[in-house]
């Protein structure tokens, strides 16, 4: 493991977190009007807003602590795939336009590649315990 792989993972790890509070406080601050533009009803917005903050915060301190643990890492990559997962399934159960579809969609793209990224940045570590100190 070199310097510059732990760099690059605390680096993804930091925009996770940066993109998660920043989506999260929209979320939770204007949940109404972005409701209106896309026809997802705010109170899913709103509670989707809700969880992502401390989420968010929970991501800064991990990416903070220089990758923190080895199960941390594993639940921001696993949680960032729930997520995704859970965005696209949303779907089946409301009915918002195409731009409601097109948020929903970008969004899920976003945070799937953020798993992607941190999944490929943790596996080049290569001796997890090297990765955790």
């Amino acid at each position: 493991m070199t310097t510059n792989d732990k760099r690059g993972l605390v680096r993804i790890l930091n925009i996770d977190a940066a993109t998660c509070l920043a989506m999260g406080l929209l979320l939770v601050l204007a949940a109404r009007p972005v409701g209106t533009i896309t026809a997802i009803p705010g109170p899913v917005l709103f509670y989707a807003g809700v969880l992502l903050i401390p989420i968010g915060i929970c991501m800064a301190v991990i990416g903070r602590a220089g990758t923190g643990s080895a199960l941390a890492v594993w639940l921001v990559i696993l949680g960032n795939v729930g997520w995704t997962l859970v965005s696209v399934a949303l779907l089946a159960f409301i009915t918002p336009n195409v731009l409601g579809i097109a948020l929903i969609l970008a969004q899920a793209l976003i945070v799937g590649l953020l798993a992607w990224l941190e999944y490929r940045a943790w596996s080049s570590l290569g001796d997890r315990a090297d990765a955790v100190a």
